[in-house]
């Protein structure tokens, strides 16, 4: 292939360097050649230094060593206000909207159109919104508010609001994540849209068949070193994992038949109205057995983060019931709940599954400190501590120097094994794993669906909350789709489901009979 020269290359990363104070080398001269126009993929296993390398792109990291070059200019990118001032835009995997203001007031948050003192001028910002809502095919209401709008808009907002302050490149993390396949669709043939028009697009995703079907070319890193720049037409998702992580990966979830036996959880007209007065659950109902996974889809912000966050009291329903194996568990204490055999892994690591500054010992032991095995009278018995947390990081392979390590100095999915590992190893008898897999690589992912199955196959009962819609049909047994707080279809046997069937229940353009979906409920 013929060497491009440097000034055909909108960004030049070379020999990227990142060395952390407490010594962890996230990137090691990392080379990333960006051409004008295309959509450039960024694959690599949570910890293989994606985000570093992007951190520092967007001015939100410095390099220790290396050179940034954009438009064939060298540059210092020392904060995100000069990264965008040299015209490139990051759109997170968490969107960084406000939910009480709407779309036009989140465009031009930060910047003018101001009538006075701090009021923003609103008949300016829905003139820049629908300008640039047209210009770019992205079509966004301006009006509504953030909260009441689909997840799909809001991953156009954000991009809107990079491309309305001036980004010509966009680095887009995880841009699918929450997305049905329409959605994606969608977003999709937009992207193909700016690229036309001379955008360049950075592409990060776990989702090998989205790379293989948007973009141009991958750089694919591994343990913070690059593996080699490839044409995305040249190479299958089989070499693209075993590149990532080493090895082959099984990429399709081996699973026997479940044998379900008794109820565990049993849901009944649960009902749930938000502070801004949405209903997010309305009269659900549903019973969970032993040894199944039933798994949960549905387009974010349809009621599976109040229902997970009910049955865990991290909120309280308006109405219903909901039991673990004949006690309630709504309004109980976390510790009632778990001693009820219930486990979370929580759809935000970093804020509900991990004391970040604690060590990876610490937060292993965190729900079993009391008990007897672990303590020595009035003293923890160290000895038997160390032991079970050393058994523990060996069986989850969590990569780390020690259990004395910080848990926050992991990679993502690293510390996803640490929850995992405290949250499946404490005898559960039902688990409530919500988007156990989002954000980390393909090596921690297959390791993770793995478990599940093998958990759900000795008995225990899985619930499975995912926006992964791959993981959800391999995954489950059975699956019920939610739409609007309520079950819009329920599926004994997910075999043979397609994407598009999936898909038109999820967006709310069908909707199964009551009497099928009441075979959810199995007593």
């Amino acid at each position: 292939m013929q060497e491009h020269k440097q000034e055909e290359y909108v960004v030049r990363m070379l020999g990227i360097t990142k060395v952390y104070p407490n010594g962890i080398a996230a990137n090691q001269d990392v080379e990333l050649n960006i051409r004008k126009g295309e959509i450039h993929a960024l694959m690599g296993e949570n910890g293989a230094g994606k985000s570093t390398l992007m951190k520092m792109l967007f001015g939100l990291e410095q390099p220790t060593g290396g050179e940034i070059w954009l438009n064939g200019e060298k540059v210092s990118l020392t904060s995100p206000s000069v990264a965008i001032s040299k015209g490139v835009g990051m759109v997170h995997q968490h969107f960084m909207l406000v939910p009480s203001l709407t779309v036009a007031e989140n465009m031009v948050l930060g910047m003018v159109p101001k009538k006075s003192g701090l009021l923003i001028d609103e008949t300016k910002a829905i003139q820049i919104t629908k300008e640039y809502s047209e210009k770019f095919n992205l079509h966004v209401d301006p009006d509504a508010r953030v909260c009441d709008i689909p997840v799909g808009m809001k991953q156009k907002v954000e991009i809107l609001k990079a491309l309305v302050r001036g980004a010509k490149i966009l680095i887009l993390d995880e841009p699918t994540a929450v997305l049905t396949t329409q959605e994606t669709t969608e977003l999709f043939k937009e992207l193909i849209h700016l690229k036309e028009q001379g955008y360049t697009i950075i592409f990060i995703s776990h989702k090998l068949t989205e790379i293989m079907q948007i973009t141009d070319r991958m750089t694919i890193l591994r343990g913070g070193k690059s593996m080699g720049v490839y044409e995305t037409k040249d190479v299958s998702p089989e070499k693209i994992s075993r590149l990532m992580v080493g090895r082959d990966v099984v990429l399709k979830v081996e699973k026997g038949k479940a044998e379900p036996g008794d109820t565990v959880l049993r849901v009944r007209d649960l009902e749930y109205v938000n502070e801004w007065g949405k209903k997010m659950l309305d009269k659900l109902s549903f019973d969970l057995r032993r040894g199944e996974i039933l798994g949960i889809a549905g387009v974010e912000g349809n009621g599976q983060k109040e229902l997970v966050d009910m049955l865990f009291h991290l909120n309280l329903p308006n109405a219903g019931s909901a039991e673990v194996s004949g006690v309630s568990v709504l309004g109980q204490s976390q510790r009632k709940i778990r001693e009820l055999g219930v486990s979370l892994v929580p759809e935000d690591r970093m804020i509900y599954g991990i004391a970040g500054d604690g060590t990876i010992e610490e937060n292993l032991i965190s729900d079993r400190a009391g008990a007897k095995r672990l303590n020595r009278g009035p003293m923890f018995d160290m000895k038997a501590i160390h032991k079970e947390c050393d058994q523990l990081i060996a069986d989850y392979t969590v990569l780390c120097k020690s259990g004395a390590q910080q848990v926050k100095m992991l990679s993502g999915g690293n510390i996803q094994k640490v929850v995992v590992a405290r949250e499946f190893s404490n005898s559960p008898t039902l688990i409530i794993a919500d988007q156990p897999t989002r954000g980390i690589d393909v090596g921690a992912t297959e390791f993770i669906r793995r478990k599940l199955v093998e958990l759900s196959r000795s008995g225990i009962a899985v619930l499975l909350v995912s926006a992964d819609l791959n993981e959800v049909m391999e995954l489950s047994d059975s699956l019920m789709v939610m739409y609007g707080g309520r079950i819009a279809a329920y599926f004994e046997d997910t075999s043979s489901l397609t994407d598009e069937e999936m898909g038109e229940y999820m967006l709310g353009l069908k909707q199964q009979a009551p009497e099928e979906i009441g075979r959810v409920c199995h007593e």
